[in-house]
């Protein structure tokens, strides 16, 4: 394994640390997107930096890796990526391949135009926007695959922090892991029904299979001719080649750990649901499970917004809501304090006395009384109607407000998505310079699970 990472551009002291004996991994990894993918991408590195750090000071060397799942096969997710310009608005950037099937190993695939000439002018007006642009054109050269561009602009965005990257579709990685693939390859039809049963035992503990399984599923994919084509374990057997079968989402973790010596995983929501269903194939086939660690996760503000949120007085939560809900929140906000007093003294005042008249309507008639309770849901509804009229044109009379409202809307909750979820780390580099991930390194606490705001 050490020389297969040498092999894959890796050296210096976490290689060096990682070739001692007794030295443990702390893993992470994600499918190889366009310009590093989604921002949580880095924060995952960033945990599992951190982790590995605090497990060495603590007497268990530790290096920090990176999986490069160059395997996967969906180039519609990882062929685009999303940043914002300067007017926060959204701009996806995407390529198309050279060639491409939707069988073939994302990571092999050669990207003849990177579009780092969108990707210049979008940034344009950060201030360090120049700099992030000659790291990904440094990484992204006309012709380089997803799998080389993603590793070359990973490792420069963590600099000095470093990880170890791993490509698994490097054959010396194959050749070390055919043990265990041709293992599982025998006991395929024990893995099937010990997953269906797990399955059935996580439902019935009131929780979902992350992966269907069910009596034809097939753990493994065959390599060949640069396709990743779903292979049935029945006939594979004496067939073919171990060091060509790639495994599904249920084994790939299973395969990784044989590989190395890993101590923790580090993943997000879905990953961690894996495991679940993962560990009967962990029981079988390697007697030994990594503890499963939670990337850290953030919303990253710049100080402008920050004052903004101060100023409309909104936490994050609020801020996670479609645009019109937060602009109805903004406005209510700006609206005049003696005209908001108005209207709660107002609806206090009706509200009470129809409930003074509903009292003495039960003793009149009962009928009356309850279809009072229909009229006076629309008087509610008309008082709350006139109140949103009155915010709106509170909002409409001031522009800035309304800038400001897409501005947070823009970078908190893009397309209904979590900040991190959605953009790329590189717009808030831009913004920030690229030192701002060693900022981002600083603050992060890897047994705090909660998603957290940093103003850069």
């Amino acid at each position: 394994m050490v020389a297969a990472l040498a092999g894959q551009g890796n050296s210096g002291e976490l290689l060096d640390r990682f070739a001692q004996p007794g030295t443990a991994v702390v893993v992470t990894g994600q499918q190889v997107g366009l310009f590093s993918g989604p921002a949580y991408t880095i924060y995952k590195a960033l945990t599992a930096a951190r982790l590995a750090d605090e497990l060495t000071a603590r007497g268990i060397p530790t290096v920090p890796l990176f999986w490069l799942a160059t395997e996967d096969h969906d180039f519609a997710e990882a062929s685009h990526v999303w940043i914002f310009d300067t007017s926060f608005r959204p701009v996806r950037l995407e390529v198309k391949p050279e060639s491409a099937s939707r069988s073939r190993p994302a990571g092999d695939i050669v990207l003849a135009y990177p579009p780092v000439d969108e990707l210049r002018v979008a940034l344009h007006g950060f201030p360090f926007a120049e700099e992030v642009v000659a790291a990904v054109d440094e990484a992204y050269p006309r012709g380089v695959t997803l799998g080389a561009g993603f590793r070359t602009l990973l490792k420069r965005l963590l600099g000095r922090i470093g990880v170890l990257t791993l490509d698994p579709l490097d054959p010396r990685v194959r050749a070390i892991g055919a043990p265990l693939m041709a293992e599982a390859l025998r006991q395929a039809d024990d893995l099937n029904r010990d997953l269906l049963e797990r399955n059935a035992a996580l439902s019935a503990a009131g929780y979902h299979a992350q992966v269907l399984v069910d009596a034809k599923t097939s753990l493994f994919f065959l390599l060949d001719k640069g396709e990743r084509i779903p292979l049935r374990a029945n006939v594979s057997r004496g067939v073919v080649s171990p060091e060509a079968v790639s495994p599904n989402a249920l084994l790939r973790p299973v395969w990784q750990d044989y590989l190395l010596p890993t101590v923790a995983y580090v993943g997000g929501p879905a990953e961690m649901a894996y495991f679940a269903q993962s560990r009967v194939v962990y029981d079988r086939l390697l007697g030994r499970m990594p503890v499963a660690v939670s990337r850290c996760g953030f919303t990253l503000l710049d100080a402008r917004s920050a004052k903004l949120m101060e100023r409309y007085r909104l936490h994050l939560c609020d801020a996670l809501v479609p645009e019109t809900a937060l602009k109805e929140r903004i406005a209510r906000v700006l609206t005049p304090e003696g005209v908001a007093q108005s209207f709660r003294e107002t609806s206090s005042a009706v509200q009470a006395r129809l409930d003074q008249l509903r009292g003495t309507l039960e003793q009149f008639d009962h009928t009356l009384a309850q279809a009072l309770v229909k009229s006076r849901a629309k008087i509610s509804y008309q008082l709350e109607k006139t109140q949103r009229k009155i915010e709106r044109e509170t909002l409409r009379r001031d522009a800035r407000a309304s800038a400001d409202t897409e501005r947070l809307g823009n970078l908190l909750y893009p397309h209904r998505h979590l900040q991190e979820r959605f953009y790329s780390i590189l717009p808030f580099l831009a913004q920030h310079g690229l030192d701002a991930v060693g900022r981002i390194h600083g603050e992060l606490q890897p047994h705090c699970t909660d998603h957290r705001v940093i103003t850069l």
